[in-house]
């Protein structure tokens, strides 16, 4: 950084160094930790959805494929597929065997569990969206501020001669830029990670919306 930005920032009143700077560094770092996590975690979800969507046409029964991942399902898709199959085989195995309402079952077991995978995919989302609208006002509450303190340093001095106001209205802007430099990440990557939700929503959906129609038609099979 500049020297010339490091003497601003020492210039600073401490309304606006302490609260309104140290607040805006703060969320700036929290939105780059949140944005990396988020980059591997949908790294992780479209990888791990590969693998599950070609071992589940792969042509390997269900039932393998159930005992597998029955444990511990490590995809958003193997969570809908286990919560699916075990309401299959709760209906099917117990001792009074209950087919009517199963389709209507198998499908609110699996709605359920794609909400909850939306829910764990969003986590944290809310951060970027409030750093990305709240910043620039917080940056502008600074530069208010030190724009008040600049004129009552006028006034105190009696001198509006440029060399003495240039440096209090640029240390007062410099709050603005730093507002924007943390709310522009974060309104960026908001609309990023939201799109990809809704794109992991969407693949999750569609397969439910198949493994439906499979399950249904064994349902009117075995009836």
């Amino acid at each position: 950084m500049p020297s010339g930005l490091f003497g601003l920032v020492n210039r600073l009143d401490w309304i606006v160094n302490y609260g309104v700077m140290l607040g805006l560094l703060v969320a700036s770092v929290w939105v780059w930790a949140i944005v990396i996590d988020k980059f591997m975690l949908f790294s992780r979800t479209r990888k791990s959805m590969d693998r599950f969507e070609q071992a589940f046409w792969s042509g390997q029964s269900l039932e393998d494929l159930y005992r597998n991942l029955s444990s511990r399902p490590n995809t958003s898709m193997a969570a809908l597929f286990v919560a699916a199959m075990r309401e299959w085989k709760r209906s099917f195995e117990g001792s009074s065997r209950s087919f009517a309402g199963l389709q209507m079952r198998i499908e609110k077991v699996m709605d359920v569990t794609i909400a909850r995978e939306i829910d764990r995919l969003e986590r944290r989302l809310l951060v970027l969206a409030t750093v990305g609208s709240a910043g620039p006002f917080v940056g502008l509450f600074g530069t208010v501020w030190g724009i008040m303190t600049s004129f009552q340093a006028i006034a105190t001095s009696q001198n509006t001669s440029l060399t003495v106001v240039a440096p209090g209205i640029a240390q007062a802007l410099f709050a603005t830029a730093v507002g924007l430099m943390a709310a522009i990440p974060a309104t960026i990557f908001y609309n990023k990670f939201s799109s990809e939700v809704n794109r992991q929503a969407h693949r999750m959906e569609g397969f439910a919306d198949e493994f439906a129609a499979i399950l249904s038609r064994q349902i009117d099979e075995r009836g």
